[in-house]
């Protein structure tokens, strides 16, 4: 409780306190529930569905060129041939092949990459403690996101595995609905996990750095950008900073990457986050250095 004292707010918040983040918010705003609530949780979870369901279901015709390019490159010789290649092949209804296992999958990935990002932040700082949850908060992140991660995939890796069949091979299934019973009685259940591993090798890394740059762009953002704190900024100039900060977290790379990826990642963020404001979810500012540390370093008179 004591960390709600005095506008010393931090980011986590032992998930054990049951206090209402009334301090957050403006007087004429309520909250839905507390930190570290299930319900609090369960909405999480419900935003990262939407956040992650709907962009990548939005990129499929893009995905489906990608991995044709990678699968078959003497038939599909650049992304525009790739296209045009499909367009004439299959029409624009071909474009759109793989969408179901796409939304369904990436729906469940979203789920528990944030939903359990969440969770395991929450839990990693409860057993650091306040001081150290500020002093390692970047290997918070890194933590809270991997580990997220790991079932994120595990439960994409299914409907990853329909899509590529479907996208990829030809005359094997056109919906999901003929790909899944087709490969379940061809291989069994392991034909839907055979691409875990790659997943978590891809995946892992990928969330770990878009998490804690994210995490770390808002933090600098708030102290060095903005004028205000973002106590006193209105909801929109809330979300413009998240999707800035989306943006910023994953700038390198080639410019096609750039944005595509850039594009995707803060739009993912900026649905995620306006779930948070839609449901008035408990949303600490960026973390400001205990008072307790402050007195340890002679930073406080």
């Amino acid at each position: 409780v004591s960390v709600l004292h005095k506008g010393n707010l931090h980011k986590f918040i032992p998930s054990s306190s049951k206090v209402p983040l009334l301090g957050v918010l403006k007087h004429s705003e309520l909250l839905s529930c507390d930190f570290g609530s299930m319900k609090y949780y369960a909405l999480c979870g419900f935003g990262g569905i939407l956040s992650c369901g709907i962009t990548h279901t939005a990129v499929v015709p893009l995905d489906l060129v990608k991995c044709r390019l990678q699968v078959d490159p003497a038939k599909y010789k650049s992304i525009f041939n790739g296209f045009t290649v499909t367009l004439r092949e299959d029409g624009v209804r071909g474009l759109a092949k793989g969408w179901a296992p796409t939304f369904i999958g990436y729906s469940m990935q979203g789920l528990c990459k944030f939903g359990f990002y969440e969770v395991f932040k929450i839990l990693y700082s409860d057993i650091l403690g306040e001081e150290n949850t500020y002093l390692w908060r970047t290997s918070l992140y890194l933590a809270a996101s991997a580990s997220a991660e790991f079932f994120a995939d595990v439960a994409l890796a299914p409907m990853e595995a329909c899509k590529v069949r479907i996208q990829t091979q030809p005359g094997y299934a056109n919906t999901l609905r003929e790909c899944a019973p087709k490969m379940y009685a061809e291989e069994g259940l392991w034909a839907f996990y055979k691409g875990v591993v790659p997943l978590w090798m891809r995946q892992i890394p990928y969330t770990m750095m878009k998490f804690a740059c994210f995490e770390r762009t808002v933090e600098a953002l708030y102290k060095f950008v903005v004028p205000k704190p973002r106590s006193e900024c209105s909801k929109p100039e809330q979300l413009v900073v998240t999707f800035v900060a989306g943006y910023i977290g994953v700038w390198k790379g080639l410019l096609a990457r750039i944005i595509m990826i850039g594009t995707l990642t803060a739009l993912q963020w900026f649905i995620y986050d306006s779930v948070k404001v839609y449901f008035r979810l408990p949303r600490p500012p960026p973390p400001e250095m205990p008072e307790s540390l402050k007195k340890k370093l002679g930073l406080t008179e």
